[in-house]
């Protein structure tokens, strides 16, 4: 896995639009890359270990510039170290096929002795390559590439986003999807595909998004859709809102930094328009979200894996405080191999940001299959999960293209925010005014989470991320709503700065997690007034009596006063502290992982969308 892209164009000259539809992709973090294109009756490939740039050196003879077809991919290695052989596209070596591929060949082992038992070479260690050579195979056979594709696939067992093309007089371009995304597009001098849309929006703004089990002929103008027995499917043409100038880092240095400072314009985008004042409720666009459905509910089972997790562990609270219903939240990698066991009228609830990571999605197949009302919120209108939910929030965040995420979370906190509402209205266990101030108080959030990212609250993180930037490790602790966001902080400190962290409750720190403190250790503590405040504070003075350096970043004044360092954040009701807590957070992490040199929005081993398990 990691991006796709694929062109055919009457007017030829794909190569530079692959190039660049590849470098639209790099946020999603990879470690090799390549292209193929077809030259006359033969493919041409070029690939290679590293970034676009060391790819783009083996481009500059020109050689590849007039092809009408071809596909390229950035690679993130899950079978085979990352190297020049294993990096896409692949090959059945005839020097007439390659192909490009997202996602897992469960049986790729069986099948690869299968057909080094017919004669066939393989050259690298990659599962993928099987499925080059079951696709040679067919065309060896008579077949069109459409055919050959279809047949190769009913032998493949797993999770799969391929492109392949074949070159000469019966020279085509077909991709497939079971699993991983893929969106395809046609205008009327070509076709596109591409694993996500951004690499899309150069070319057009109405796409197609491939569900599981599709097959799609490409060729200029045209897009045929069909399951792997070549029956046809309809598949609607979406409309993209965003335009491909969202996703530039618009003067910043990093998507990252950009991005978190996208986070007040995105509260707007997320919350103001669901928000009914005078009935102190909230309307949702996607679903049945009636009092009548919403009454019927006997508990929330919450799925969701890293960060949108921890936006699930905040909705817990959020959900039970507020609405009254049990809520259980599960890694979606766990959910499924626990033997789940849900009762009646069990809403779950998934939240990703792409919509497409394949621990959550399966997560949510399962739950439907055993009776659960499948919902979700999720930033990506056309992605499978907002597909297969019955209900969807969506967050309205825009592309974010900064591996580590930031504005997704605060969007996913404050979609959760919304529900809660809403299942409390519907519930009866908030009034009228009770909405009415919950959302009035998420209204005057806007200009504080702007005063959070003022150039001296900046300068304050920057100056505390610099003086540790070689401390060994971090805690981060917090309690109720914002031990989740302790959690967070911990997360984007080691997605991106590489440094060993640990986010804990706090109240579970003197069980065990205490012996770690050691003389002046960062130790990061969230706190907000409220109702576990006081617990907090003792908690802070347990880690100064270890030697500990405690950096208190919330809005407790006796927390900030005994705090070795410290960050004010503006005052919020209990409920919407984390919003505002954890931008300083982010930003702590940006600026440490910026004074140790770490590739902030492409850190090492990890992928925006982890569609594979």
């Amino acid at each position: 896995m990691c991006g796709i892209v694929g062109a055919y164009s009457r007017s030829g000259a794909v190569l530079g639009g692959l190039i660049e539809g590849l470098r639209k992709l790099e946020y999603r973090g990879y470690d090799s890359c390549g292209v193929a294109v077809a030259d006359g009756d033969h493919v041409q490939i070029r690939r290679k270990v590293g970034r676009l740039s060391e790819l783009e050196k083996l481009l500059v003879d020109g050689a590849l510039g007039n092809a009408q077809i071809g596909v390229g991919h950035t690679r993130w290695a899950t079978h085979g170290k990352p190297s020049d052989e294993n990096a896409h596209p692949h090959s059945d070596g005839s020097g007439k096929v390659a192909l490009v591929h997202n996602g897992i060949i469960e049986n790729y082992l069986e099948l690869r002795r299968e057909l080094q038992a017919e004669g066939r070479v393989f050259t690298s260690e990659t599962d993928t390559e099987v499925m080059s050579h079951l696709v040679g195979r067919e065309l060896a056979r008579g077949k069109t590439l459409g055919d050959a594709v279809r047949a190769a696939l009913a032998r493949v067992h797993g999770y799969y986003a391929i492109a392949v093309m074949s070159s000469g007089a019966g020279g085509g371009l077909v991709c497939a999807r079971q699993g991983p995304p893929l969106v395809v597009a046609a205008t009327a001098d070509a076709a596109y595909l591409a694993s996500d849309v951004l690499a899309l929006l150069p070319h057009t703004r109405d796409v197609i998004y491939l569900e599981d089990g599709d097959v799609a002929e490409l060729s200029p103008g045209v897009v045929l859709v069909t399951d792997i027995q070549g029956r046809a499917r309809e598949r609607k043409v979406r409309h993209i809102e965003w335009n491909a100038e969202q996703a530039t880092k618009g003067g910043y240095p990093h998507f990252m930094l950009k991005e978190i400072h996208e986070q007040p314009d995105l509260l707007a985008r997320t919350a103001f328009d669901r928000i009914l004042q005078l009935e102190g409720d909230v309307s949702f666009e996607h679903g049945d979200w009636s009092d009548d459905r919403l009454q019927s509910l006997e508990r929330v089972q919450i799925v969701a894996c890293g960060t949108a997790l921890h936006a699930g562990y905040i909705a817990r609270y959020l959900i039970e405080g507020l609405a009254h219903i049990p809520v259980d939240i599960d890694f979606a990698s766990e959910f499924r191999y626990r033997e789940p066991r849900l009762v009646p009228q069990t809403m779950v609830l998934a939240i990703s940001q792409s919509g497409e990571t394949a621990d959550t999605l399966a997560a949510l197949r399962l739950a439907r299959q055993l009776g659960a009302w499948p919902v979700s919120i999720c930033n990506v209108i056309g992605s499978t999960v907002v597909r297969e939910s019955e209900a969807a929030i969506l967050t309205h965040a825009g592309p974010e293209i900064g591996v580590a995420s930031t504005k997704a979370f605060v969007a996913q906190v404050v979609a959760a925010f919304l529900l809660a509402v809403r299942l409390g209205r519907a519930r009866k266990v908030l009034g009228v005014e009770d909405g009415r101030l919950l959302l009035d108080q998420l209204r005057r959030l806007r200009p504080r989470m702007e005063a959070l990212l003022s150039e001296q609250t900046r300068t304050s993180l920057e100056r505390i991320a610099v003086a540790h930037k070689d401390a060994h490790g971090f805690f981060f602790l917090g309690r109720g709503i914002n031990y989740p966001i302790a959690l967070e902080g911990a997360l984007k400190l080691k997605e991106i700065s590489y440094v060993h962290a640990e986010g804990y409750a706090a109240g579970e720190m003197k069980h065990g997690p205490i012996a770690l403190i050691s003389p002046g250790m960062p130790i990061v503590v969230v706190n907000s007034p409220g109702v576990v405040a006081e617990k907090v504070r003792s908690n802070i003075e347990q880690v100064k009596a270890r030697g500990g350096h405690v950096i208190c970043i919330g809005s407790d004044p006796q927390s900030l006063e005994i705090a070795d360092e410290r960050v004010l954040v503006p005052e919020t009701i209990e409920w919407l502290s984390p919003v505002l807590n954890v931008i300083p957070l982010q930003l702590l992490a940006y600026y440490h992982a910026l004074s140790r040199g770490c590739d902030i929005d492409k850190p090492r081993n990890l992928a925006k969308s982890v569609t594979v398990e």
